[in-house]
């Protein structure tokens, strides 16, 4: 039997390609197994694709240098912005300063891409730090007529508005009420200037308030944006895989409603319907009031919320061995 492991990460306890290997260690070795660890645009994206195969000294969030890795594949760059204008990289929310992060970082890395030969660059817009519009970025890319023959795809893990950002995020990256409020402002000051500079309106744009507007930003000057797991997806054939699995395994750290919005295990139950592929979920945790189409097993319930954060991935072989034991019963 051909199984596809196709996970996201568990945010803050095990990577997508950590829970790979951890489902696959608990599977019978007569099985057929293929492993894709996934993402929806934020943290892992790189992962994704194979790892990063470099990596460069670039602006922090905070103006500090940081080393952010990045894949190159011929001529595609992936970029996660979040190694280089991450919350992680300041130390969380409350050492962040969310009025002066910057995606500074983050337009030299993809200036760095072009200089290497990139002509496709993806962009993963998750687990950013800021919330300056993509003006960083810009800055960095200056003199802009170097986009003029490159193609960037900004993938996002959330689909709201520009202005939306400050309001909806900027909480989650340190902002107080009146920091929130100031944001705002700049956020509209930023989008009227790309409107009258540019002749770009990404107010109403969806997606544009990725990673604090960088997705905006960069929409300004000729970048598409996309939904994150759509972007995975078919860079890495993943339907063709379904298609030839008998069983899908997905899964991420906490399935709730929004998971089924643009999200890794939505989207890979969507595309194991399309296949008439089975499907099971192995989470760290479920919404209990969530209705999911296929079984869904919890390492919270099955061996206890203690170790299912500090012993994970041991958990998630025990909770895999029974979510495949009970499948082949019962198929």
């Amino acid at each position: 039997m051909r199984i596809l492991v196709a996970p996201d990460k568990f945010k803050g306890t095990a990577t997508a390609q950590a829970v790979c290997e951890s489902i696959a260690i608990a599977l019978n070795s007569d099985h057929d197994i293929a492993i894709q660890p996934l993402a929806d645009g934020g943290e892992g994206t790189i992962e994704a694709f194979g790892g990063a195969n470099r990596s460069d000294l670039v602006s922090g969030p905070l103006n500090s240098v940081v080393e952010a890795p990045w894949r190159l594949q011929g001529d595609t760059a992936i970029i996660e912005m979040a190694q280089a204008s991450g919350l992680t990289l300041t130390g969380g929310r409350e050492d962040n300063d969310p009025i002066s992060a910057t995606t500074v970082g983050t337009g030299q890395l993809i200036a760095i891409a072009i200089e290497r030969g990139a002509r496709n660059i993806l962009v993963g817009a998750g687990g950013s730090a800021t919330t300056d519009g993509g003006l960083g970025a810009l800055e960095a890319l200056t003199p802009l007529q170097r986009l003029r023959e490159v193609s960037i795809t900004v993938a996002c893990d959330v689909e709201t508005r520009f202005v939306e950002a400050a309001e909806i995020f900027g909480p989650q990256k340190g902002a107080s009420p009146s920091q929130v409020r100031f944001l705002k402002r700049r956020l509209e000051r930023t989008a009227q200037m790309y409107l009258e500079d540019r002749g770009v309106d990404v107010l109403d744009m969806d997606m544009a308030g990725a990673a604090g507007g960088l997705a905006g930003g960069l929409a300004s000057v000729g970048a598409l944006l996309v939904k994150g797991f759509n972007a995975v997806s078919e860079e890495v054939e993943l339907l063709d895989s379904i298609e030839k699995a008998d069983l899908v395994i997905t899964g991420e750290g906490h399935v709730d409603g929004s998971s089924f919005e643009g999200k890794v295990v939505g989207g890979v139950l969507d595309l194991a319907d399309e296949a008439a592929t089975p499907a099971i979920v192995i989470a760290g945790d479920f919404e209990k009031s969530l209705s999911c189409p296929v079984p869904i097993y919890s390492l919270v319930d099955e061996v206890g919320r203690g170790a299912a954060f500090t012993e994970t991935q041991k958990s998630i072989e025990k909770v895999a061995q029974k979510a495949i034991s009970n499948w082949e019963k019962h198929r």
